[in-house]
Parts: structure tokens; sequence; C-alpha cells
């Protein structure tokens, strides 16, 4: 399941879901990179 990330304020990742961190961060992997965030809420 693609997810998208927040890094600092203006940088944003979308990648597959890797899992979820004790602290409510997310991590997602983009090719051979891994990346740690705060998840982006889903706009309806």
């Amino acid at each position: 399941m693609l997810r998208t990330i927040s890094i600092g304020t203006c940088v944003f990742v979308q990648g597959l879901f890797v899992r979820t961190l004790p602290d409510g961060k997310i991590v997602v992997k983009v090719g051979n990179m891994v990346y740690q965030g705060s998840p982006v809420s889903a706009t309806l």
C-alpha cells in the first residue's frame, strides 16, 4: 500500500508502507531507500 509522509516542513515522500513506529511515525520504502516521517492524512 502506498503511503505519503512528511519529512520536515516542505518535503514529502510517497512509498510502500513498511511499519508504524511507537511514536506514531511511519516508515516507507522507495527503491532501496527507507524513510521515516509523519503520516499525511487523506483528503476526501
